[in-house]
């Protein structure tokens, strides 16, 4: 039996709004990673508004490649998907054997952990104060769509995975909120709107340090920057496309607040909101992978 292409996916489904979500996050993966570490004003400079998946920056990438924030979240997928369910064994074997093929780029933090691994077959780092980077949220997307039905069990596994290299309450409670929102926007879009700034409002009222009106202006790989970043973007913009330009535009950790931000806008908006242009500029074989990936993350035994 044939598998079911995108262009006959209902428009508004679970399934194209998932699909939407994760073919948002390597769009703007692919897109940031361009001007990643670059200022604002650098950019203007050199593109005057940087809105083309071309590859380049500093990496050197293949036009319409991706990074890290893809790849792991890949990984991370797989893993479940041989599992058929979750296993943080085979999580963490599905990242070393991720970082033995040589990753196009790979954060420090992550790093860290996965040779920790190796070293001690530990699957939970310590907590430490220099763990509040971004990676753990940047990968997380696969443990969403595995766990729609269960909230129980997205915080659960959302928590292992994220300890496994940040062990840190600012990423915890990143990658739980911006986690339930993709939730929200799959699941019952009809509130998401109303859903989106209330959690918002929660996790700054939990954690002030994440307050983003008015928006402080750093997109670094720091946790608070990044969330903030892209709460302000993706809560001031409802286009797909001015969200993920907008939010790239202001360089620094590009690929990552890219990848987020369009993995939120893909939720809200399906696959009918993201730009024809950039889905043919994407590689073929991510997109591919990422199809493929999708059906089967939704297909897992029910938690």
């Amino acid at each position: 039996m044939s598998e079911p292409s995108a262009n006959t996916i209902p428009a508004g489904s679970v399934h194209d709004r998932a699909l939407a979500a994760y073919l948002g996050l390597a769009i703007g993966d692919a897109l940031g990673a361009t001007v990643e570490f670059m200022t604002p004003r650098e950019i203007a400079y050199q593109y005057r508004v940087h809105d083309q998946i071309t590859g380049g920056g500093w990496l050197k990438l293949p036009a319409g490649d991706v990074t890290d924030d893809t790849t792991m979240s890949l990984a991370l997928g797989q893993a479940m998907v041989d599992a058929q369910g979750w296993s943080m064994p085979h999580v963490a074997q599905a990242w070393v054997e991720w970082l033995r093929q040589g990753p196009v780029d790979c954060g420090n933090t992550c790093r860290r952990g996965i040779r920790r691994y190796m070293g001690d077959g530990s699957l939970e780092g310590p907590l430490r104060e220099g763990d509040g980077g971004n990676g753990a949220l940047m990968r997380n997307l696969p443990v969403v769509l595995a766990t729609l039905h269960s909230s129980a069990a997205f915080e659960r596994w959302s928590i292992e995975q994220a300890h496994f290299t940040h062990h840190h309450p600012l990423s915890d409670a990143a990658t739980l909120c911006l986690g339930h929102m993709v939730r929200d926007w799959i699941l019952a879009p009809e509130t998401a709107s109303r859903r989106m700034p209330e959690r918002a409002a929660q996790l700054v009222a939990q954690y002030p340090a994440f307050r983003f009106d008015p928006y402080p202006g750093r997109a670094t790989g720091y946790i608070v920057d990044t969330v903030q970043t892209v709460l302000h973007f993706v809560l001031q913009e409802p286009d797909f496309e001015a969200c993920v330009v907008a939010t790239v535009n202001r360089g620094d950790d590009a690929d990552t607040t890219g990848a987020l931000a369009g993995m939120l806008a893909g939720a809200r908006s399906g696959l009918q909101g993201i730009p024809t242009r950039w889905l043919k500029a994407l590689k073929p074989q991510v997109r591919q992978a990422i199809e493929q990936q999708v059906r089967q993350l939704l297909a897992l035994p029910a938690v």
